[in-house]
């Protein structure tokens, strides 16, 4: 993954300015991601969300809900066609996004937090 940092900076910027358009730019339409705050937040959700319609419906929830939404990058790990972003939420908590490609879009994505 030679565009890691690029992808990262780019992942981040759109986070922080709320800026969904560019943040599912990145992503196929039949992605996959799963989330514990998925299954939180979308009624009868097991925390699978699928398809790119799905996603943005999830994030627009999310950001409805916590509209102080912010992250900080700690790290970047890179695998062969995967991303993990460690980043630092606006509670201070830890959480790993665990991104895998097919080319240059996210086909599969998982929130990954520390145990409660």
């Amino acid at each position: 993954m030679d565009h890691a940092e690029e992808f990262a900076a780019g992942w981040v910027k759109a986070w922080n300015e709320h800026d969904l358009d560019a943040l599912l730019a990145h992503f196929a339409e039949h992605v996959t991601f799963t989330s514990p705050v998925a299954a939180r937040l979308l009624d009868g959700s097991d925390g699978v969300v699928r398809g790119k319609a799905a996603l943005r419906a999830y994030w627009e929830e999310g950001l409805r809900r916590m509209p102080d939404l912010r992250f900080d990058i700690v790290g970047t790990y890179v695998g062969v066609n995967t991303l993990v972003i460690n980043y630092r939420n606006q509670n201070g908590g830890l959480v790993n996004e665990v991104l895998t490609f097919d080319g240059p879009l996210v086909v599969e994505g998982h929130g990954t937090y520390l145990p409660a």
